[in-house]
């Protein structure tokens, strides 16, 4: 319910993001539009009076002193709109007309000069006012006089401001709203969309990772959001196959866990039945019933730690010398190849080489090693040739590190195996492998400290691993020393 309830959510809180932003954005033109557009109005709606001025200023300057009836200058302050006009030539001010005594000047405007952000300032200041005051103007003046100077009232520019911002803010939103639900769509189409069927995508796929139905399909957009539902969908698979494959390892671990249970108490009835034919008189049951014991024993071993890969780790080794001569026997005759097989056997081993290690653990890399050579001789499809199928072992120490390589003639190795060459159940290409030979191979000799790793450029398929010594405290071999 807390996952249904949050993909809605997330949804309602993106578009209401984007609505905010853009009625914000919307807002912000009207007003860049609207101020500078004010400005302009109001300043030359002043130009304006002041050019009615020059010609009213004209006609009184023309006519001889007190020869304009007083009735006519009124009417002709209406037509400018003004309470006074004064005249300045040279050194004398000259007062055309007025027409009563004028009021307190509330506000002075140099128009000789460009106004600036003074024009944004005074045409707010007119709009809030309460339009009763008289402004004073001051500009060119006609006739190569210094200036014209006239008083206007604020009342006419305030309704005319007033006027002039309902019909440019009206304008102004209609045509921002137009712009902003263009933009709403175009974003929600080109960004929300995507985003909100990539979160959907997520969601689907974080409830139920094992159904494959939830991958996301990229939509092969070449944008930011294209690439990251290709990357997502990159990662989803990846998810999906690992969530699979540990499934069915988990699957593998209950029924080897099974067969593990019963092949003990197979191979210890095993064991007890061969313990008796130590006790034959016959010299030949003897001799074979001591390595039949020890193979039953390293095979309960075995069975004891099957599932150590992945379920826990490998043991520590249990380090001493090892005659590495005696380890290769064991390993040939585990792999039955003292028999006739069709396959050749060469051992390049130095004379009474030691290694130091755990004997039971080396046995098993060497041992894997061999198997998977011997698995790749006889997956040829083709009759043995001892002469050329052959499994080769090399041994020398070079100073405090053995090494060791197992080689074949074989196929050698893919490409396809390669890429995961070390890593479990994926290390193998032959039908039926299980991959984990080279795993356990490479987990025990990482415990000794060694390394392993495909040798390129021989014929075949070769394994290289080193093993080296172990660091000896000198104080403790010195302890150990006294003690004895």
């Amino acid at each position: 319910m807390d996952q249904g309830g949050m993909r809605p959510a997330v949804r309602r809180g993106l578009s209401a993001k984007l609505l905010k932003l853009t009625s914000l954005f919307v807002m912000l033109a009207v007003v860049l539009v609207y101020v500078p557009a004010l400005a302009t109005f109001y300043e030359r709606w002043l130009n304006d009076r002041i050019g009615r001025a020059h010609s009213v200023a004209l006609v009184l300057d023309a006519a001889p002193q007190g020869m304009v009836p007083e009735t006519l200058a009124r009417r002709l302050l209406d037509s400018v709109g003004a309470r006074m006009i004064v005249l300045k030539t040279g050194e004398a001010r000259r007062l055309l007309a007025a027409s009563d005594t004028p009021p307190a000047i509330a506000r002075d405007v140099d128009l000789r000069e460009p106004l600036g952000t003074t024009a944004v300032r005074n045409a707010f200041g007119v709009i809030f006012s309460d339009g009763g005051g008289v402004m004073r103007l001051v500009g060119d003046a006609p006739r190569g006089g210094e200036f014209i100077e006239v008083l206007v009232e604020e009342k006419p520019l305030r309704a005319s401001l007033l006027r002039f911002s309902r019909n440019m803010l009206g304008m102004s939103l209609a045509v921002a709203a137009l712009a902003g639900v263009l933009l709403y769509v175009l974003m929600d189409h080109m960004i929300v969309r995507p985003v909100r069927r990539l979160t959907g995508r997520m969601v689907a796929f974080g409830r139920d990772p094992e159904n494959a139905e939830g991958i996301i399909v990229p939509s092969g957009s070449n944008d930011e959001i294209g690439v990251a539902e290709e990357e997502l969908a990159a990662m989803q698979t990846e998810l999906h196959g690992q969530l699979q494959s540990k499934g069915h390892l988990a699957a593998l671990g209950l029924a080897v866990s099974k067969i593990n249970h019963d092949l003990r108490n197979l191979l210890a009835a095993a064991q007890l039945a061969s313990e008796r034919l130590a006790d034959s008189p016959d010299p030949a049951v003897k001799r074979l019933s001591g390595k039949l014991v020890s193979t039953l024993e390293r095979a309960v071993a075995y069975c004891t730690t099957t599932l150590n890969y992945g379920a826990a780790r490998e043991a520590a080794p249990q380090r001493r010398p090892v005659e590495v001569a005696d380890l290769i026997h064991e390993m040939r005759d585990a792999l039955g190849l003292r028999q006739n097989t069709g396959i050749g056997w060469t051992e390049a081993v130095e004379r009474g080489l030691t290694v130091d290690a755990d004997p039971d653990q080396l046995f098993r890399v060497l041992l894997n090693l061999g198997r998977n050579a011997k698995q790749a001789l006889e997956g040829q499809g083709r009759e043995l040739d001892p002469a050329r199928d052959q499994i080769r072992i090399v041994g020398r120490r070079e100073g405090a590190v053995v090494m060791l390589e197992v080689s074949d003639t074989g196929p050698g190795v893919s490409d396809k195996a390669r890429e995961h060459l070390f890593a479990a159940f994926q290390g193998s290409t032959k039908p039926g492998g299980t991959g984990l030979g080279l795993a356990i191979a490479s987990e025990l000799v990482r415990a000794h400290g060694g390394e392993i790793q495909l040798v390129e450029g021989s014929i075949g398929a070769a394994f290289r691993f080193t093993i080296p010594d172990r660091v000896i405290d000198l104080r403790e071999r010195a302890a150990q020393k006294s003690i004895a």
